[in-house]
């Protein structure tokens, strides 16, 4: 018999949906095994995550929701559970990534958080060697989900050339991020532009920068440097970073000349070998 741990539901989101699951399963007269059966888990893993040390998936929430009839309780709480494990600074900017009903970004580094692979992800989040990988890069998947909302927010991102041949997690994976991007040539709520190399000296030579905009609320810039974030609400701030970028969008190339660049670094850089 597995062990029953006392769980406070206020010390975190993931122990309240761990509290919240056996409180379900207990209501519905299961074992954590008999569940774990009904969804194709393990008990071992449902335990795990009633007694919050392992994080739930979105496929884990889902079944369970409909194997205990809690009306998506557990998909809903994943939000929370997920966001939960950001950077305590970079929360809020996941905050505004969801009530935005416009995101414009500049990306000179790397892909946005929004547009990675999970692969992509992981190599990314993976370089400082944090002990909640898994966590962090379930946590960057998660906020993408705000691109399949009903009204999903519209989302144009110029990245410089640069981004496209940095090798980040070896060829294949960039092939596959690469080609994740190309797919979203034809959406009608996602701009992908590239700066070229050919653009020289650009407004963009500071840094990489997000500006989110609101039905009615001002718009707040977002910086980023080596350890944190800076969101503003600043009016001038917004206005400059605003001018910024429609002079990034008129110097990057067209969105099918970017598509068409994209398509020809990924086959002729990260082609599949031999």
């Amino acid at each position: 018999m597995s062990q029953v741990n006392v769980l406070d539901p206020s010390a975190s989101p993931l122990d309240y949906y761990g509290y919240e699951l056996r409180r379900h399963r207990e209501a519905a007269g299961l074992t954590q095994k008999q569940l774990g059966e009904i969804i194709c888990y393990t008990g071992s893993l449902v335990g795990q995550i009633e007694t919050a040390r392992k994080l739930p998936t979105a496929e884990f929430s889902e079944r369970v929701d409909a194997a205990l009839g809690t009306g998506g309780l557990l998909s809903r709480l994943l939000d929370l559970v997920l966001r939960s494990q950001l950077p305590s600074w970079f929360q809020q900017i996941a905050e505004l990534e969801a009530r935005a009903t416009e995101i414009y970004a500049f990306q000179a580094q790397l892909v946005h958080g929004l547009l990675q692979t999970e692969a992509y992800a992981r190599a990314v989040l993976g370089v400082e060697l944090p002990d909640d990988l898994d966590g962090l890069v379930a946590a960057r998947l998660q906020r993408q989900r705000i691109l399949q909302k009903d009204e999903p927010p519209f989302l144009w991102v110029v990245v410089g050339e640069s981004v496209l041949n940095q090798e980040v997690g070896g060829a294949e994976v960039m092939r596959c991020q690469l080609a994740h991007l190309l797919s979203c040539v034809d959406s009608r709520r996602v701009n992908i532009q590239v700066l070229p190399f050919a653009a020289g000296a650009h407004a963009g030579s500071l840094g990489s920068f997000t500006v989110f905009r609101f039905d009615s609320d001002p718009a707040i810039v977002y910086t980023e440097d080596y350890v944190t974030g800076h969101p503003t609400a600043n009016p001038h701030e917004a206005r400059s970073h605003s001018l910024r970028y429609d002079q990034l969008q008129a110097a990057a190339l067209p969105l099918r000349d970017s598509a068409e660049l994209i398509r020809h670094v990924m086959e002729e850089r990260y082609g599949e070998h031999p």
